[in-house]
């Protein structure tokens, strides 16, 4: 997959994070717990983290940089998964740690999938 065709994915996927972030956020469920609140903090970070390259259209650079937050995403999306129930079994919190796992792991399948361009298609994408 080009990079462009992949940051263009990814911005999708990393807006279905920023909703579970801003809905943990503000759960009232979660406000005494620092072990979930590291949740939504970490979604806050690694997605601002990525930002500045987005606005430069740096696809390189972004997607190096979401690429090393990655390991950070998987750890909170399966803890969440893990461990929600602790405050809340309630549908909102179920669905929202079913969507932090699959936006993970898709995030990880386009990763993967620009990973496995070629330098030469790399070089094609960049001239364009």
């Amino acid at each position: 997959m080009p990079p462009s065709e992949a940051v263009e994915r990814l911005n999708v996927l990393l807006a279905h994070a920023w909703m579970v972030r801003t809905f943990l956020k503000h759960a009232d469920e979660i406000q005494e717990d620092e072990e979930l609140l590291d949740v939504p903090r970490t979604l806050f970070d690694s997605i601002r983290a990525i930002e500045p390259a987005r606005e430069r259209g740096d696809n390189k650079e972004y997607l190096r940089r979401l690429q090393g937050k990655l390991p950070k995403l998987r750890r909170v999306a399966a803890f969440f998964a893990r461990e929600y129930r602790r405050v809340s079994t309630h549908t909102n919190f179920e669905m929202a740690a079913l969507s932090l796992s699959g936006c993970v792991r898709q995030i990880e399948e386009v990763l993967a999938s620009v990973s496995r361009e070629t330098p030469e298609a790399e070089k094609a994408e960049e001239s364009h």
